[in-house]
């Protein structure tokens, strides 16, 4: 019976110790953490900026004489040529002032024809005729008025373009300067979009002000625009309530596809030369600051503030705060305390890129 009991007695001994080991060793296995360390290349990264699209000319074509509106010779969303009747103001009152402008020329020239003959056979003094020359002047001054008003009732476009819905309906009586409706030139696009000022200076006194001269635009419905556009100008001043500075680039329209008025965002692709990229996953935020955990060669994790400079999906590009040889920690950042130390596993950061859903070139 003692024999037995002692068995017994080994036997749980065994089981237990077996036991604690194998607890140990899942314990150790709980605690291995996978660190990796930073990635140095050549990438692109490509900022959007939300942008507003203009026509390169958007006007509005206003009535230059008082009348009733006779006829209307287009439509609302037609593609008017440059000097084609568009709308037609009732003209008879100027017609009949041109009529009689011109009947008083006639005259005019008449009697300055009678009075230099009679001034050439000394009949008449010079005086005279240089009043009727001056009287014959004063009437094709008003003919030419004349005509200049009659010119008026005719509106006509003043460049190719696109033509807006009418403000106005057929047999309206209009005012002088009301407005009839507006016309866009959509040959080629203004697209503007806003700068911060930071990157306005990165802009202007780096090498990658040549690569930026080339964007691309995103439309509304997540589609590239299939022309590349081009930076042209930058406005004078900053918006001193946003701190940014607004970029114009000239995009070709050659099917008519963007409108005045439309909205997307403007892409810009900068390159990086041997940038330090880190997953963002290995991030974490305290105070708006970016921080990561360092592993030292005792396994010890500490914290270090880095600065971003750009970002890809899952990736950051660190400006400053690590470099290529420091080995951070990967994952389980919230399972960890500050100076506590690790079973650390190594991951090859060739590895660790390419399993991240990463496009860089």
């Amino acid at each position: 019976m003692k024999r037995t009991l002692l068995f017994v007695s080994l036997c749980a001994l065994f089981f237990q110790t077996g036991c604690d080991s194998k607890g140990e060793e899942k314990k150790e296995e709980e605690t291995e953490f996978l660190i990796t360390s930073p990635v140095v290349k050549d990438t692109l990264i490509t900022k959007e900026y939300v942008c507003q699209i203009h026509a390169i000319s958007h006007i509005e074509l206003r009535a230059l004489e008082k009348g009733y509106l006779q006829k209307i010779y287009v439509d609302e969303g037609q593609h008017i040529k440059q000097g084609q009747l568009m709308f037609q103001i009732m003209p008879m009152l100027y017609q009949a002032e041109q009529q009689k402008a011109k009947a008083e020329a006639n005259f005019a020239e008449i009697e300055y024809n009678n009075t230099k003959s009679l001034a050439d056979s000394n009949i008449v003094s010079k005086n005279e005729l240089a009043m009727a020359k001056a009287k014959l002047e004063k009437a094709k001054a008003e003919l030419s008025l004349a005509n200049v008003h009659l010119g008026f009732t005719e509106i006509r476009a003043p460049f190719s373009g696109i033509m807006d819905h009418f403000q106005v309906r057929l047999g309206s009586l209009v005012d002088e300067g009301e407005l009839l409706t507006t016309m866009s030139d959509n040959s080629k696009m203004w697209v503007y979009f806003n700068v911060p000022e930071a990157e306005y200076l990165d802009y202007k006194s780096s090498a990658s002000q040549d690569n930026m001269k080339q964007v691309n635009l995103l439309m509304a419905n997540n589609q590239k625009f299939p022309y590349t556009g081009k930076v042209e100008t930058i406005e004078a001043d900053f918006n001193n309530e946003t701190g940014n500075i607004a970029f114009r680039a000239t995009f070709p329209n050659p099917n008519g596809l963007l409108r005045h008025g439309e909205t997307g965002n403007v892409l810009v692709t900068v390159p990086y030369t041997n940038a330090l990229l880190i997953p963002q996953k290995a991030t974490f935020e305290v105070l708006e600051k970016k921080y990561v955990y360092v592993v030292d060669k005792d396994n010890t994790i500490k914290s270090r503030e880095i600065t971003i400079s750009a970002e890809l999906p899952h990736i950051f590009v660190v400006q400053s705060g690590l470099n290529k040889d420091d080995k951070i920690l990967l994952e389980g950042l919230r399972l960890v305390h500050e100076n506590e130390k690790i079973h650390p596993k190594f991951v090859q950061p060739t590895k660790m890129l390419s399993q991240l859903e990463l496009y860089a070139e």
